[in-house]
């Protein structure tokens, strides 16, 4: 029998305190010892259907956000987690954006601007596909990037990677502490799927738009964006806003570990719907009378 939805398989992979994190100890191939794909459809059918709703009561209660950000090596499939996890859930209580390389405006700005302008709203989620980790991640592995931020020579320093995991840890604590929960989640594709389905791209026309030599080129510096990684998770894992290093070989898998882990943060936040008054319900009463009465009057 597989396991329930709350059985702790998300918290298998969550890191919040990064010390002795080791990316290597996380297998892209884990599969969670659920072995058959319909156990594992029905388990992410019982997780999307926990994570709608909470997500009526996140929305209508108006004091809670979610912020879910996704990062990830290319192909690792973050869209597609992104599309089946959030299948169950009211689009009006979900904001998505998408960040790709920054505008010349957005290099005007500080490293958290572009990101900081699409904070969810109180009882909303909001997802980031790809996040302000961007300037730890491929600037870090392409560090000539930071010329074009304009930013003082004498800022650019040897520190500078230090302290950026400042600076977001101590913005991700503002975060938590102004009502937004946070949930990061890197998906932990290994190089050789990631060359299965760069092929399958290349191979399947309907999937050729997905394609772009710029992939081939990155994927050559592997090993350091594997460092970066690490290195990023090991210096920002925190209890108040943890990493998920899920594995993501097995789309089903990575699904379900994602669904599950913030289906249980929603329900950690004590969710209910809005209690009427006594003044409230009079007015709901009167409403129901006046309804009623157009009932027998027809």
């Amino acid at each position: 029998m597989p396991a329930s939805p709350s059985s702790g398989l998300a918290e298998r992979y969550r890191v919040t305190n990064g010390k002795k994190f080791k990316l290597h100890d996380i297998k892209p191939g884990a599969n969670g010892g659920i072995k058959l794909k319909r156990d594992a459809r029905a388990l992410l059918a019982a997780g999307i259907a926990r994570l709608s709703a909470a997500q009526k009561k996140l929305y209508a209660q108006d004091q809670w956000s979610l912020l879910l950000i996704f990062q990830a090596m290319d192909a690792a499939g973050k869209d597609g987690t992104i599309q089946h996890v959030m299948s169950g859930v009211n689009p009006q209580g979900v904001q998505v954006y998408s960040f790709k390389a920054p505008s010349a405006e957005e290099l005007d700005h500080d490293f958290l601007w572009r990101t900081s302008r699409c904070l969810p709203e109180r009882g909303r989620i909001g997802i980031f596909n790809r996040s302000y980790y961007e300037e730890t991640l491929v600037v870090r592995v392409h560090p000539e990037y930071l010329g074009a931020q304009h930013l003082p020579p004498g800022l650019i320093t040897k520190r500078i990677w230090k302290e950026r995991f400042e600076d977001i840890n101590a913005f991700e604590r503002y975060l938590v502490r102004n009502g937004i929960v946070v949930l990061k989640f890197f998906l932990h594709v290994s190089k050789a799927e990631q060359r299965r389905r760069f092929l399958s791209r290349l191979d399947e026309p309907e999937k050729n738009w997905k394609f772009s030599a710029a992939d081939v080129r990155e994927r050559g510096l592997w090993s350091d964006y594997m460092a970066a990684y690490e290195d990023t998770i090991r210096q920002t894992a925190t209890r108040y806003a943890p990493w998920f290093v899920v594995p993501a070989d097995n789309k089903w898998f990575t699904r379900l570990v994602v669904a599950e882990a913030i289906a249980d943060a929603l329900a950690g936040l004590d969710l209910r719907f809005p209690e009427v008054d006594a003044a409230k319900r009079k007015e709901l009463a009167s409403a129901r009378a006046t309804l009623e009465a157009e009932e027998r009057a027809r």
